[in-house]
């Protein structure tokens, strides 16, 4: 348990008392910690606090994490008037999920993304964390004898540690996120169901996977990176969820610190990326293109193929910047 901002979380803690009604949100195209943590800090709060409601509410959902059982509650404009919204794992409030959240009487945020652009009536972020399932089990601690953690809430909560912390492989793993890991598989939980929900894939992936281990390119100082065109979204039958994770086929190849993942709206002419790194820091070429995030994981926005090119000098730069001033790099 960090007892660094313990105020902040007091402030929290004070504000889920006040209200009968608690909306929590989270960020829309959700991952495992989005997922996790909204469902494991809802979880939390109804057995904590059964005479409040407590409700989940977004207007997407992820089939990569189904198996948490992301709430599809639908709420009436009127319920947010006298609620508490509880937006989590999101940067900057245009990404939140659901759009009702400025029906709500008070907002709070709880994130562990860089606060760019802050929101909320109280906002506790901490960028350090691996994720905000890792604050989220943090303030559960903190408060431990007033709120109580269930094996399914630490099933949803080490679930976003896991996945958004590369399975603990990440640079934002810390001895607090093992700590806390731990005190979650003391729960009892049942890692080889999870991994498997994770990880395992349909035999066609596997065809998809080697496919685009053909179609993925290397600049010259090794940013490796890849276009999912609309055209191979279609011929794959690809998700939004199954060309974005492209991305994790790319971040083994030895001398490459910088990857990205180009992938083409089916609608229009935008084209989302997904930049990573190691030991490079790559979220401010994210900001210069719309985006941002971790220093180390973040997503931007091109619209065209010449804005896609000028991306990728970018990194290239960056990569050969770095390369030329550092030692160490694999």
């Amino acid at each position: 348990m960090d007892n660094k901002n313990f105020e902040i979380k007091k402030q929290i803690l004070d504000k889920i008392k006040e209200y009968d009604r608690i909306i929590i949100g989270r960020h829309f195209r959700p991952d495992g910690d989005a997922v996790g943590s909204t469902m494991g800090f809802a979880t939390i709060l109804r057995e904590s606090f059964p005479k409040k409601e407590v409700f989940v509410v977004n207007e997407d959902y992820s089939d990569y994490v189904a198996f948490l059982d992301d709430d599809k509650t639908v709420l009436a404009d009127e319920a947010y008037a006298d609620a508490l919204f509880v937006a989590i794992d999101t940067g900057t409030s245009d990404r939140l999920s659901n759009k009702k959240y400025v029906l709500a009487k008070e907002i709070v945020k709880i994130d562990h993304h860089v606060d760019n652009i802050p929101y909320g009536d109280i906002s506790w972020v901490e960028d350090r964390r691996s994720s905000a399932c890792e604050m989220i089990v943090d303030f559960a601690l903190t408060f431990k004898d007033e709120l109580k953690v269930t094996k399914r809430a630490a099933e949803c909560l080490f679930t976003g540690i896991a996945t958004d912390s590369g399975r603990f492989r990440f640079s934002s793993t810390s001895g607090e996120t093992m700590r806390l890991a731990g005190y979650l598989l003391d729960f009892g939980l049942d890692l080889e169901t999870i991994y498997s929900n994770l990880y395992l894939e349909e035999f066609d992936y596997f065809k998809f996977q080697a496919y685009i281990f053909g179609q993925m390119k290397v600049t010259e100082n090794g940013v490796a990176y890849i276009v999912v065109t609309r055209e191979m979204q279609k011929e794959w039958n690809l998700s939004n969820e199954e060309a974005s994770n492209v991305i994790s086929l790319l971040n083994s190849i030895k001398g490459s610190i910088i990857w990205l993942a180009f992938i083409e709206n089916p609608f229009d002419e935008e084209v989302r990326v997904r930049l990573r790194s190691r030991f490079v820091t790559i979220n401010k070429l994210a900001e210069k293109y719309g985006g941002g995030g971790h220093e180390c994981a973040a997503g931007a926005t091109v619209h065209s193929a010449e804005e896609l090119q000028c991306l990728i000098d970018d990194a290239d730069a960056i990569s050969r910047d770095y390369k030329a001033n550092n030692t160490g790099w694999m």
